[in-house]
């Protein structure tokens, strides 16, 4: 059956057909839909469940494949720094079913704190790692992963990048699916890591390594074509490029394509190399292939030029596209002339990203604002949609560091300035991801800091993807709701107060008490996304009332005000959520509801 498939759904459902029977994972785009499709496409027979954090997920996955059962567990490039412990340790305990480890890239980056590669982690762990370069390869490789899994006893990353993930192909889907029972957990010695046993299963490891060099160089992922005395070497949506490049230009080249970056495919490299004289190295991020390249050249004394990135052929950072590979191929064949003839675009206006119009998270920030008024404060973010409350006019983020920080360097902070005011935002989402360690230590350690939770109810800024404190779960079924106040309470937050952030007189009165509090105090600014309530009718500016002032426009930066030709403003009613923050700071009460004067 052919299906228009994004590449993340293509993952899920050639996970689907390989028989997995657990996946876990923590949204993060670009990988986010993988878990979803899976979910969505579930007839009953998979357990799926959004854990609260990545190491988590790594854990119940590791767990299941322990038991036999494939297992599947998704994530982003940062998540994988937090599942880094239990990945290091897995590596040499190994597992019985197999286990496929998604991890997405990405470059750019368009929605990440780093661009990191992990095919190094695979390096580092001494796991194999397959580089999908389509869409209809990452659903071919997700399928070989589960089989490589079982025939070495190891997990198995997936690395696709944003491209591949968002990418959209048509892709032949089969409809029958590889039943594979588990044969349940067998108590052995060999699940209890000992240093004696990691002592000897890393020299087993590494004989696997060389092993798998020798079968991956056989392998239908990659592959060397073509003759002459130029060589193009390419890997992930990299390589798709080269190929249109290579096929538009008419170029006679000898490629080698490699979807297997590590353990390397030496002997088949080492036949790319065999009668060249230049190789160009395309590949999304790091140097990984270009350096194994330049090692097998350096090792048989070859007298080959190899560029890529370490000499300026290509760029380290950022997204490759056609016209960049275009440009690195023909620069690296002499082609004269061969630039693309692009028509002229107007440059585009600049649209930075901002809180949507309605966001609790405005008000919240809002308030801790005008109650710190003239105080010295600083303001601790996380990763969120709050982040954006960085942003002018509000400026209420003076740090932004990873996953649950916010807490943690407030402490650091507190101890370097003792007679600074310490805030830590942090989602409800984050919270429980990453959040709640920190929170134990400014405990226990009798720090004075202000932690402000802004509860919307969801993981807004990954696609509204339910957690603990949701109730609900990726199952369809109804949880018990974890209580943030309760929890706060029950690990020594003495004072806790649950504030709707738009009633702004009792936000900005419960953030002057928690202020003066010794230790931890908390406020949990408790409002729904805009995404999960109805529309309401949108509020007005009486014209005849407004001073033009601009203190509204001023103050909250709210994407649904708009500043008229007169010096008044008014409302884009498509887009307000009635939230009534702009209400409460008007001084002279020009906006209000429908009966006010549009």
């Amino acid at each position: 059956m052919i299906k228009l498939l994004m590449g993340n759904e293509a993952i899920a459902l050639g996970a689907i057909k390989s028989g997995v029977r657990v996946v876990s994972g923590y949204p993060g785009t670009p990988s986010t839909e993988i878990l979803e499709t899976v979910a969505k496409n579930n007839d009953g027979s998979i357990y799926v469940e959004w854990s609260v954090n990545e190491k988590t997920a790594m854990e119940v996955a590791a767990g299941a494949a322990y038991s036999g059962a494939r297992t599947m567990v998704t994530m982003k490039q940062v998540g994988l720094n937090v599942a880094s412990d239990p990945l290091m340790s897995l590596a040499y305990i190994g597992v019985k079913g197999g286990m496929v480890i998604v991890v997405a890239d990405d470059p750019g980056p368009l929605s990440s704190q780093t661009e990191q590669d992990t095919r190094h982690f695979a390096k580092f762990s001494n796991l194999p790692v397959l580089d999908p370069s389509t869409p209809e390869e990452a659903y071919e490789m997700v399928q070989a992963a589960f089989e490589l899994s079982e025939q070495v006893g190891l997990p198995v990353f997936l690395r696709p990048t944003t491209r591949i993930c968002h990418a959209c192909s048509s892709i032949d889907i089969s409809d029958s699916r590889e039943e594979h029972i588990p044969s349940g957990f067998e108590k052995d010695s060999r699940w209890v890591i000992f240093p004696q046993l990691s002592y000897r299963r890393h020299i087993e490891i590494e004989k696997i390594q060389v092993a798998l060099s020798l079968i991956f160089s056989k392998s239908p992922f990659n592959t060397v074509s073509g003759k002459g005395s130029l060589g193009i070497a390419g890997s992930g949506i990299a390589w798709s490029y080269a190929q249109d490049v290579i096929n538009d230009l008419g170029l006679n080249v000898k490629t080698f394509k490699v979807g297997t970056p590590y353990p390397f495919p030496v002997k088949l490299a080492e036949s790319f190399l065999e009668g060249l004289d230049r190789v160009l190295v395309l590949e999304e991020l790091d140097p990984v292939v270009e350096e194994a390249l330049l090692e097998i050249a350096g090792s048989k004394g070859l007298r080959i030029s190899i560029s890529g990135k370490k000499n300026g052929a290509t760029p380290y950072a950022g997204e490759f596209s056609y016209e960049l590979v275009h440009k690195a191929i023909s620069d690296f064949a002499a082609l004269p002339g061969a630039d693309i003839n692009e028509p002229a675009i107007p440059p585009l206006p600049s649209r930075p990203p901002v809180l949507c119009a309605g966001c609790p998270h405005r008000a919240s920030f809002y308030a801790v604002k005008k109650a710190m008024k003239g105080q010295k404060a600083v303001f601790t973010g996380d990763i969120g949609c709050y982040t954006l409350g960085n942003a002018k006019p509000l400026n209420m983020v003076d740090t932004c560091l990873c996953m649950g920080a916010s807490v943690s360097v407030a402490q650091g902070i507190k101890r370097v300035e003792p007679d600074t005011r310490l805030f830590a935002f942090i989602g409800d989402s984050t919270f429980f991801h990453t959040g709640i360690p920190g929170v134990i230590n400014a405990v226990y350690n009798q720090t004075d800091i202000v932690l402000v939770v802004l509860d919307n109810s969801t993981t807004a800024m990954t696609g509204h993807q339910p957690h603990p404190g949701t109730a609900k779960t990726m199952m369809g079924n109804v949880s018990e709701k974890i209580d943030i106040e309760g929890l706060l309470r029950s690990i020594g937050v003495k004072w806790v107060q649950k504030i709707n952030p738009f009633d702004q007189k009792a936000a900005i009165t419960a953030v002057k008490e928690a202020s003066n509090v010794k230790g931890v105090s908390a406020i949990i600014f408790e409002a729904p996304c805009i995404a999960l309530v109805k529309k309401p009718e949108p509020l007005r500016v009486d014209s005849h009332i407004c001073r033009a002032c601009g203190l509204c426009i001023r103050e909250i930066g709210c994407p649904s005000m708009i500043l008229k030709e007169d010096g008044k403003v008014q409302i884009e009613p498509s887009t307000c959520y009635a939230c009534g923050l702009c209400s409460s700071i008007c001084p002279f009460g020009a906006i209000g509801g429908m009966n006010h004067e549009g």
